[in-house]
């Protein structure tokens, strides 16, 4: 069908809509505060929203479907359900970060995740995990505005052909329209932009699951015949091969250390804990969310295994990459005013994952190094005016990160290859500080630095699946921190021994 001026209107009222809303929260941004964690006066359910929201970026609604849509029914090439599997450890990490850790980030009033390691250890470590978190975040964001840029590739490529580098303007046009509401609205403008994403994506999701029934002959059974023929429908994978990402144990326990990592340890989802008003909402949060978002996952799962039973009947589009294969369906088959609903969900997604980080990106700029280093005696209207300026400049950083990103393969793979690489490392540091009273700030930074290294050596020279990184990288920081932690500890003893 293409898309139409109806579509057009639909997507551009979003794109103005949620940009003006944003906006509005200029006014109560006082204090740094105010722009970093809030009033903490907001409902744990708009929370728990906002966390399904950050989360669950393009790279998940455009990734998930091409994932399941894939044409090899084998778990190591996609195209199954087997990515469930990963979703038991989702679940079951939120659970221990509610016990574990949500009580260390509560005593106290922190505004970053980073400054409960520097209580524990000191500001050298405090840095070194900023650091950390400053690298991956800005590139898996990076990964996630150019999977955004394919989407409105798709759409501007059916009325606009002759236009060159349609995905550069692509990721203009959404990096700086996210910027604009972020750089004025703080986190209350993050949250609250997060909620009516959240509403607008899954209900374009599930008109365009919908559509997809409607159209596939014989409806929901064909689908499931389809699927069942092509060996499409298969969950489990107990096999132990190390080099599969999707199998149960990858799954329950890669995905278990994973979680703890991206929403125990990274300030992108940290952020929005400490908005909350006390520690048993932020808990409830946190738990709720992820039953959310196997929700979802099986939705979009089911997408691709929709779009994959409808294209057996009809001819598939011209596509490059199976992450294609989703936008280019709404953009060519769904009907007008729905096709911009869908693409502007997606949008949302998109929108919402890059405001929160690049949010976090600057909280942790100013508040983990700029502040210490200046002996926090700067003023804060100075400091909110230098937050302001430091998500515009990360705003750029990640557009330009996204055009990098072009040449990295699947978006999905690459997005949570980046992240898994570095949340090994910081996991391993705060297990450091939460698990034990040896572990000492040399040790944690020999920890996390020798850990970092030996995943970048794991990605470069081995097979092994990105699944296994955060535990891998977390069993190496945590050993070799607690081992040089006691190894300083008792030489301290013999020094004072001998004088």
């Amino acid at each position: 069908m293409g898309f139409s001026s109806v579509d057009y209107v639909v997507l551009l009222l979003y794109l103005a809509g949620i940009t003006v809303f944003g906006m509005r929260f200029k006014k109560s941004q006082r204090s740094v505060k105010d722009y970093f964690v809030g009033a903490r006066n907001t409902s744990w359910i708009v929370i728990c929203l906002s966390i399904v929201a950050t989360e669950t970026s393009t790279l998940t609604l455009i990734g998930v479907p091409a994932l399941a849509y894939g044409t090899f029914a084998r778990p190591e090439q996609g195209g199954t359900l087997t990515y469930l599997q990963v979703l038991v450890g989702y679940v079951a990490g939120r659970f221990i970060i509610a016990k574990l850790f949500l009580p260390s980030y509560f005593r106290g009033d922190l505004l970053t995740a980073y400054a409960l390691l520097e209580r524990r250890f000191g500001s050298a470590t405090r840095h070194v995990a900023a650091s950390l978190f400053l690298v991956m975040r800005a590139l898996a964001e990076g990964v996630r505005v150019f999977a955004a840029s394919l989407v409105l590739s798709a759409v501007l490529a059916s009325s606009l052909p002759s236009v060159p580098h349609l995905w550069l303007w692509s990721i203009v046009i959404v990096g700086v329209l996210t910027l604009v509401y972020t750089f004025e609205g703080g986190i209350a403008a993050v949250i609250w932009t997060d909620l009516i994403q959240f509403v607008i994506y899954v209900g374009g999701s599930l008109l365009a699951a919908y559509e997809l029934v409607q159209l596939t002959p014989g409806g929901w059974p064909g689908i499931v015949t389809a699927a069942r023929s092509a060996g499409k429908l298969q969950v489990f994978s107990f096999t132990r091969d190390l080099t599969v990402p999707f199998t149960f144990w990858a799954g329950l326990i890669g995905g278990t250390f994973l979680t703890n990592a991206s929403h125990g340890t990274d300030q992108l989802l940290v952020q929005r804990l400490l908005t909350c008003r006390n520690l048993r909402d932020s808990q409830k949060a946190i738990v709720t969310s992820g039953f959310i978002v196997l929700a979802q996952f099986v939705l979009f799962l089911g997408i691709g295994i929709m779009l994959f039973a409808y294209y057996q009947h009809v001819p598939r589009p011209s596509i490059t990459t199976n992450d294609e294969i989703f936008p280019r369906f709404i953009v060519t088959t769904l009907p007008h005013g729905i096709s911009g609903l869908v693409i502007a969900a997606i949008f949302a997604a998109a929108m919402s994952n890059l405001s929160g980080s690049l949010n976090s990106l600057a909280s942790t700029t100013v508040l983990d190094f700029y502040n210490p280093l200046t002996g926090g005696k700067t003023p804060d209207d100075v400091l909110l005016r230098l937050s302001k300026w430091c998500t515009a400049g990360w705003g750029i950083v990640l557009i330009l990160i996204a055009i990098v990103a072009r040449g990295w393969g699947s978006v999905f793979t690459a997005g949570l290859t980046v992240a898994s690489i570095v949340y090994g490392p910081m996991l391993g540091a705060f297990l450091l500080g939460v698990l034990t009273r040896t572990a000492n700030a040399a040790g944690v930074i020999t920890g996390m630095t020798a850990a970092a290294a030996a995943m970048l050596a794991i990605w470069w020279t081995t097979k092994l699946a990105w699944t296994w990184y955060v535990l891998a990288g977390t069993a190496i920081c945590f050993a070799i921190g607690y081992a040089v932690s006691l190894a300083a500890a008792r030489q301290g003893t013999v020094r004072r021994a001998v004088s």
